[in-house]
């Protein structure tokens, strides 16, 4: 097991009322990993929110690229309080410079009409899948110097990509990948945490769709990927501590930009929650 604990990235200091600080993760990346900013930001809001409320939605933009070896802030900013919903503004800070920012939404759960027309994809039994670590392990000098060194940052969350082979080749390939994930740890039962956990998660593998039709490798040198937005929309209960399935499809790609939406079940084949994010995927000189 590792000795990285997944909650821990989620855990804020206070500085003052509607202003918090949370550790960063250098996950080797050349700038601060996407998917940690969605989760903190998430939970900074969650601080600000009455007990009972639940996130469905959120949407957000980065600015700037983070420093993976830097706190970052957060500053909640009350924009609502309803009879049924709540939303709150999110700025992660950095230096003094805004990098990032967030709207979320949150409600009070309620009876309504329900419906379900996304029919989970057939995908490989997760337990016949190697994990993304192991496949880094076995593939430990094609993988970047800074990624080999910040592999027990990556462990907290069991991914497993199916065709994980794939990624690494320039071939061309469908627009669409799907991976299974989880926490490696137990989360308990504070569905703030586990919803935190799933948005930092649903930003891994997530862009690099995109580049599939295209044949372009992850490990080409020539290659500038990063994400411009991102939203999410939770539609049910989500368990962290038990197997999600990720299915991403990349629909359009033009103007060094690529669009890529994403859908997560549960073993049950329920539709727990829905993605969509655009990124810069920009080839330059060597």
């Amino acid at each position: 097991m590792s000795e990285v604990k997944l909650a821990s990235l989620f855990e804020l200091e206070k500085i003052e009322k509607g202003l918090y600080r949370a550790e960063s993760w250098d996950l080797g990346f050349r700038a601060l990993f996407g998917g940690q900013v969605l989760g903190q930001a998430l939970a900074s809001a969650y601080q600000t929110v009455e007990p009972g409320r639940v996130a469905h939605s959120f949407h957000s933009y980065f600015l700037l690229p983070g420093d993976a070896k830097k706190p970052v802030v957060y500053d909640v900013e009350i924009v609502r309080d309803g009879r049924s919903f709540s939303a709150r503004r999110v700025k992660a800070i950095q230096d003094g410079k805004n990098i990032f920012y967030m709207t979320a939404s949150f409600q009070s759960p309620e009876e309504g009409a329900t419906h379900q027309s996304a029919v989970m994809p057939e995908a490989p039994d997760v337990n016949t899948l190697q994990s993304d670590i192991e496949f880094y392990e076995a593939n430990f000098d094609k993988i970047a110097r800074p990624l080999r060194e910040a592999l027990s940052y990556h462990r907290p969350v069991d991914i497993r990509t199916v065709d994980a082979a794939n990624a690494y080749k320039s071939a061309r390939r469908e627009p669409t990948r799907y991976i299974w994930m989880r926490a490696r740890e137990s989360l308990g039962s504070a569905i703030s945490l586990h919803q935190a956990a799933l948005a930092y998660a649903s930003d891994y593998h997530f862009l690099s769709t995109s580049l599939q039709p295209h044949g372009i490798s992850l490990l080409d040198k020539k290659l500038r990927i990063a994400t411009i937005d991102h939203a999410m929309w939770f539609h049910g209960p989500v368990n962290f501590n038990e197997w999600l399935l990720y299915a991403m499809e990349s629909p359009f790609s033009g103007n060094a930009r690529g669009i890529v939406k994403g859908q997560i079940f549960n073993q049950q084949g329920q539709l727990v929650a829905s993605t969509m994010q655009e990124g810069l995927m920009r080839m330059v000189g060597e």
